[in-house]
């Protein structure tokens, strides 16, 4: 080992982006290098990273977890995709699914040729009987992906919704039987090197000093370190996600057990249902300057499915990121990096790439700043790719029954963003930037699902027979509901995996 090498990792802050960094670290650096997590008992945590991404599954993999412990430690359930309601006009409802909408014919996504379809073809029924997550999520069905044959039956995806805190204490205990040591506590002062400026020790309110050679600042929204010692600045993007507050509060189990996230507009905002084995996890996501906070709490609990278990809890944030999130020998993970609004469950995924990259990067006690450069670079990426999607779900509105949907549907948006939409909105195309992110088809099912249709369709597809077109569409239509319709219940499945029957609360 290099005389260079990092020999402590200090990660302060815990909940999930603190433990979901500490345990790759202990899994790849735990034999080599000391590993100590300090978490305050006088802060809580967010707790409304309910719902992920299906890359969720990859990371545990990463880790060795046990897919089946996993479900029953975090009372978690199946996400195929998000269930939007009222975004674009009042009434309106679409489905954002893990999955495509039928396989590609001649490497063209399919629902282009379903917009050749429904243009000559006034009853044709939706794009969305085509995604077989989709179908069964209206279905309320559940089953993972199975064999290695491209079709549309196993052409889907899913992710989890489970209790965030749960998670985090789960991923405590992996980390701390490989050799992650956990100190209760909270940081007065931090000591810098007087020369480098590097943070030499943390120290705590009670007298303890905790050294250490890297240290990574999970401290939510405060950015204790990243921002409180190094100033490293904040890039405000509320002028196109106006959204400042949210209020979030658990209620009783729905009859459904649905394998699916529920995102439902509203006057100055949105609201999140995100069923788990024990509850539902709710939340008002709105902006202060259209909607007051007491209003907005009534908006909540009026829009609660069932039963209120507690009363709601107030949040403010400030849509952005920081302009670094790796200063010197400190690397911000989490909140305390940035927040985007949860709309597509997009919180988890970047803590999981940010870790990532920090072990993919990771530098001697040096902290090389061109190491620190490209983690930089890779995550303030990240950050803009996912806002202009989130971005999208806003812009293509037309609602205006309400000022906070008439700015949306005014305000600027990026130049990138803007020639997507005008290019789906006249060639029926979709350019993608990002080639790691969402693709065209989540592009498409979000465009579609507020009814945006193209101007002109692709002219190779035109010159296909459309009676051959209308025949493939029939049968992988036929099969869909064939093998949805077979499929066991989401709640079922989930009682089969956990050994217990879901019940309400």
């Amino acid at each position: 080992m290099s005389d260079k090498a990092i020999r402590k990792i200090v990660i302060v802050g815990g909940g999930t982006a603190g433990w979901m960094t500490a345990a790759p670290l202990a899994l790849k650096l735990g034999a080599s290098c000391e590993i100590v997590l300090v978490e305050s008992p006088e802060i809580g945590t967010v707790g409304v990273g309910e719902s992920t991404l299906p890359t969720i599954r990859y990371f545990n993999h990463a880790l060795g977890i046990d897919g089946t412990d996993f479900v029953r430690r975090t009372k978690a359930t199946f996400k195929l995709g998000i269930d939007f309601c009222d975004w674009g006009h009042l009434g309106n409802r679409f489905f954002h699914g893990f999955s495509d909408f039928g396989p590609t014919i001649e490497n063209r996504p399919a629902f282009m040729y379903w917009l050749r379809l429904a243009r000559d073809n006034p009853d044709m029924p939706s794009y969305e009987e085509w995604s077989i997550s989709t179908a069964m999520a209206h279905e309320n069905k559940f089953v993972p992906p199975h064999g290695d044959q491209p079709g549309p039956t196993n052409a889907y995806s899913y992710g989890f919704q489970f209790d965030a805190g749960l998670y985090a204490l789960y991923l405590r205990e992996y980390a701390m039987a490989r050799g992650v040591q956990r100190v209760e506590g909270t940081v007065g002062h931090v000591e810098q090197h007087p020369e480098t400026g590097f943070i030499a020790a943390l120290q705590l309110k009670d007298g303890r000093r905790i050294d250490g050679d890297l240290f990574v600042d999970c401290t939510g929204f405060r950015g204790l370190l990243i921002e409180g010692v190094y100033k490293s600045g904040y890039e405000d993007w509320s002028a196109m996600l106006p959204c400042n507050s949210a209020q979030a509060v658990p209620s009783a189990l729905a009859d459904q057990l649905t394998p699916y996230t529920r995102a439902t507009a509203k006057p100055a905002g949105w609201q999140w249902r995100i069923p788990l084995q024990h509850r539902n996890g709710n939340g008002h996501v709105y902006c202060n300057a259209f909607m007051s906070d007491d209003e907005a709490g009534r908006v909540l609990l009026d829009g609660l499915d069932t039963e209120a278990l507690d009363t709601p809890r107030q949040l403010r944030f400030t849509t952005g990121r920081r302009r670094k999130s790796w200063v010197k020998n400190c690397v911000a993970v989490g909140l305390s990096s940035g927040f985007l609004e949860p709309l597509e469950s997009t919180s988890i995924n970047i803590i999981e790439l940010a870790v990532g990259w920090l072990i993919q990067y990771f530098p001697d006690r040096d902290c090389n700043q061109e190491l620190a450069d490209e983690f930089n670079r890779l995550v303030a990426q990240r950050y803009e790719f996912v806002r202009d999607f989130i971005v999208l779900h806003y812009k293509l509105t037309n609602r205006t029954d309400s000022e906070f949907w008439r700015y949306c549907a005014d305000m600027p948006i990026p130049d990138t963003l803007q020639h997507q939409i005008d290019l789906f909105r006249s060639a029926g195309r979709i350019t993608i930037y990002d080639r790691e992110g969402f693709q065209a088809d989540s592009y498409a099912a979000i465009l579609l699902g507020h009814g945006i249709r193209p101007e002109r369709t692709d002219p190779l597809i035109d010159r296909m027979d459309q009676a051959r077109l209308l025949d493939h569409f029939r049968k992988v239509h036929a099969t869909i509901r064939q093998v949805v319709g077979a499929m066991p219940g989401h709640a079922a499945l989930v009682a089969q995996i956990t050994g217990e029957p879901i019940r309400k609360s």
